[in-house]
């Protein structure tokens, strides 16, 4: 098989791959909740996104907004904190788009994540590994402030664009692929936009529905992806207010249930969605009828190297 080696043919393949981010499957358990419950227990395959994980909505809204409103043009170097997810899906987007992309990680990162983003050609930076993402953040501002016209900045802690990617996407796909009977929303906080965003349009669609976000039990458990939002900088585009609820879900539980999801369910999730099933499933239990719906954010490959699997 020859592959066509025209630039406007190869740009257009390129451009094509960015097509397929959205549209996730919905998938449901058949092992770890009953399949005769009155309680339907759903979840989102996010993983089968470009760059694997929810995060390629949001990376992808940032900078199409950006290259529209002319905060980013050729020459410019995306940079972010990043706990893994979003760096990727800005590390494959930079590769299509032709930007130079620079990623701030804790060093912490699993070495899969930082791998992942060198072979998309993404320089990794490495931040304090006991600071966490807000490490990462910090040493993020100070490279911004200190060379304001290298770098376009993203910062998908406080762009608004991040949770109305999934206003527009995750939230619409939610209620068609439920036909309108989804009841309860759960997802993991990170930066807040999956959870907003995906929760604002639905309570607009039905003001019933039962927004429940879910965070690590203490600041000492390392879930990646989710932040203890008590003990840590608090995004601006996440209102703690916003959830019905909030639970509060371990490190140990997160991977417990993310490895019986692999050899129960086939699905091979990351931690984040270990603990997003864990706490549907808790929603589920104290229910008589009802949709849940949970987010798996990624699959389990760029988490091989750390303790708990």
């Amino acid at each position: 098989m020859s592959v066509s080696t025209d630039p406007k043919t190869r740009a257009f393949v390129a451009q094509e791959i960015l097509s397929y981010v959205g549209h996730t499957r919905m998938l449901v358990p058949q092992k770890v909740w009953p399949k005769n419950s009155p309680v339907r227990v759903l979840a989102k395959a996010e993983w089968t996104n470009p760059s694997g994980s929810v995060k390629a909505r949001p990376a992808l809204e940032m900078i199409l907004r950006a290259e529209r409103n002319g905060d980013l043009h050729p020459g410019k170097v995306i940079i972010d904190a990043t706990s893994g997810n979003t760096g990727l899906a800005y590390a494959a987007i930079g590769a299509i788009r032709g930007y130079e992309v620079n990623l701030v990680m804790p060093a912490s990162a699993s070495n899969e994540r930082k791998s992942q983003a060198r072979v998309y050609g993404a320089s990794v930076i490495e931040s304090p590994p006991d600071e966490g993402i807000d490490g990462a953040i910090r040493l993020v501002h100070h490279m911004v402030a200190s060379s304001p016209q290298r770098y376009f900045h993203p910062d998908q802690y406080s762009n608004p664009a991040n949770w109305l990617a999934h206003y527009h996407t995750t939230g619409p796909e939610i209620w068609e692929q439920t036909s309108g009977a989804v009841t309860h929303f759960v997802a993991g906080v990170g930066t807040g936009g999956t959870l907003v965003g995906t929760g604002r349009r639905l309570r607009e669609l039905n003001p019933h529905v039962r927004i429940i976000a879910v965070q690590p039990a203490t600041h000492h458990d390392r879930i990646p992806g989710l932040k203890h939002i008590p003990t840590s900088i608090v995004p601006p585009i996440y209102d703690p207010e916003f959830p019905d609820e909030v639970i509060p879900v371990t490190e140990e539980e997160s991977f417990r249930m993310a490895l019986l999801l692999a050899r129960e369910e086939g699905w091979f999730v990351g931690p984040s969605g270990g603990a997003a099933v864990s706490a549907a499933i808790q929603v589920a239990r104290r229910l008589d009828a009802g949709v849940v719906v949970t987010i798996l954010p990624d699959d389990g490959s760029k988490y091989l190297s750390m303790v708990g699997w």
